[in-house]
C-alpha cells in the first residue's frame, strides 16, 4: 500500500481528478491536491479533510517546484495535455519524481515521447503518457495479447462504449487537439504516424463484440492515443482503432451532458467493452475487457502505475507507455476490481481482421 507517502494530482478538483485522489487514499497515500483555481481546491479539501492544497500555475515553474516539494510522484489530470503536460514533467524532473498523466490527446503524448526521452532517461526518472483508459488500457491489452511474437502485421483495438458523456475536460481537449492537426485526421500506418485531409466521413463497419455485447457498428480510423502509445514499444506496422458509433455521435453532439454518478464510488451508468485482436500471418490473438465508466477506470490505472514505480516494479525508465514499462498481464490482473479481463484467445485468421 502506499504507506502515507505523498502523491501531488494536478488537476484535483476535475472529474477524473476526484477518482485518483479517492484512489490514492484508499491505496493509503496521501493526495496532494493541486490545482490552479484556489476556490475549487479549498473546496475539494474541505471534502477530505486533513488534505493539503496547493495553487499552482503551468506558467510559473518556481510555484510548480514548491508545489512538489515532499511528493513522492506526481499525477498530471489536467488537460488541455498539449498545455500542461511539459511544464508538470519539467518540474518533475527537476524534482527527481515519476510522472503519470492521463492525456489521451495524441499530439500532446508525442509531445511527451519526442521531447522528454532522453532526458528522462538519463534522469532516471519515470515518465508515463496517457496512463489511462485510452492510451493506457489499449496498450497494456495489445501487450498482453502480443505475449511471446517479437513483432506483429497487425493491432485492432475496438471501443465498445454503451454511451459517451463527455466532461469538460475531454471537450477542451478535443478542441484544442483538432485545433493543432488543422482539421486533419490521423492513423497509424506503415509504420509511422499520417496525418491526412478527407472530407469524407469515417467509415462504419460492423464489429462482432464477444458476448454479452455482441455485433455494433463502430467508426473505423477514430484514432486514440492507442496509435500512439502501442507503437512506441511494439514492432506492428499498423495500428487501428474504432469507436462505436453511439458513443461517437453523443461525444460529438452539442449539449451531450455531462457524466452523472449512479452508484456510490461516484460512477456514472456507462459501461464499456475492449476488444483487441493482434495478427500476425494467418494467427491471431484477441484479448477483452470490461468495466463501467472509462473515467473512473482511470483512476486505478493512474495509481497502480504509481504504486509500482515506487515499489520498483518496472521494467525500464525516462518516457514510456504502460505496457512498456509494466508487466502487461500482471498489471490488468491487479484491476481485477474495477476491470474484467477476458481469457487471451489464439486462432486462425485472414489476411485481415
Amino acid at each position: 500500500m502506499g504507506s502515507n507517502q505523498a502523491v501531488a494530482v494536478f488537476g484535483a478538483y476535475g472529474h477524473t481528478g476526484r477518482f485518483v485522489v479517492t484512489e490514492l487514499r484508499d491505496r493509503g497515500f496521501v493526495p496532494l491536491l493541486l490545482g490552479r483555481d484556489g476556490g475549487k481546491l479549498q473546496a475539494l479539501a474541505a471534502s477530505h479533510e486533513g488534505l493539503e492544497h496547493r495553487v499552482v500555475s503551468v506558467d510559473d515553474p518556481a510555484s510548480l517546484d514548491q508545489a512538489l516539494k515532499g511528493a513522492a510522484a506526481v499525477i498530471n489530470c489536467a488537460g488541455p495535455f498539449v498545455s500542461t503536460a511539459a511544464p508538470v514533467i519539467e518540474a518533475a524532473l527537476r524534482a527527481g519524481v515519476p510522472y503519470v498523466d492521463v492525456a489521451a490527446e495524441i499530439e500532446a503524448n508525442v509531445d511527451t515521447f519526442t521531447q522528454f526521452s532522453d532526458r528522462a532517461r538519463s534522469a532516471g526518472v519515470a515518465v508515463v503518457p496517457a496512463m489511462a483508459f485510452f492510451g493506457g488500457l489499449g496498450d497494456l491489452l495489445v501487450t498482453t495479447a502480443m505475449g511471446d511474437w517479437a513483432a506483429a502485421d497487425e493491432a485492432h483495438v475496438a471501443y465498445g462504449l454503451s454511451s459517451w458523456h463527455p466532461t469538460a475536460g475531454t471537450l477542451a481537449s478535443g478542441a484544442v487537439s483538432r485545433q493543432r492537426r488543422d482539421g486533419q485526421r490521423v492513423r497509424y500506418t506503415g509504420g509511422r504516424l499520417e496525418y491526412h485531409a478527407d472530407e469524407r466521413d469515417l467509415p462504419t463497419v460492423q464489429w462482432d463484440f464477444p458476448a454479452p455485447t455482441g455485433p455494433r457498428a463502430v467508426l473505423g480510423d477514430f484514432a486514440m492515443a492507442d496509435v500512439v502509445t502501442v507503437p512506441s514499444h511494439l514492432s506492428i506496422p499498423e495500428v487501428r482503432t474504432y469507436m462505436a458509433t453511439d458513443a461517437a455521435r453523443e461525444l460529438a453532439a452539442p449539449g451531450t451532458p455531462a457524466p452523472t454518478a449512479v452508484d456510490e464510488r461516484g460512477r456514472s451508468a456507462q459501461t464499456f467493452t475492449v476488444d483487441v485482436i493482434v495478427r500476425s500471418g494467418d494467427t491471431q490473438r484477441r484479448v477483452v475487457a470490461r468495466g463501467q465508466d472509462i473515467y473512473a477506470s482511470s483512476a486505478p490505472l493512474a495509481v497502480e502505475a504509481v504504486q509500482r514505480i515506487l515499489d520498483g516494479r518496472t521494467r525500464t525508465s525516462g518516457v514510456a507507455s504502460a505496457g512498456a514499462i509494466f508487466d502487461a498481464p500482471d498489471f490488468l490482473r491487479a484491476l481485477s476490481a474495477c476491470i474484467s479481463l477476458g481469457p487471451c484467445h489464439e486462432s486462425r485468421a485472414p489476411r485481415s481482421a
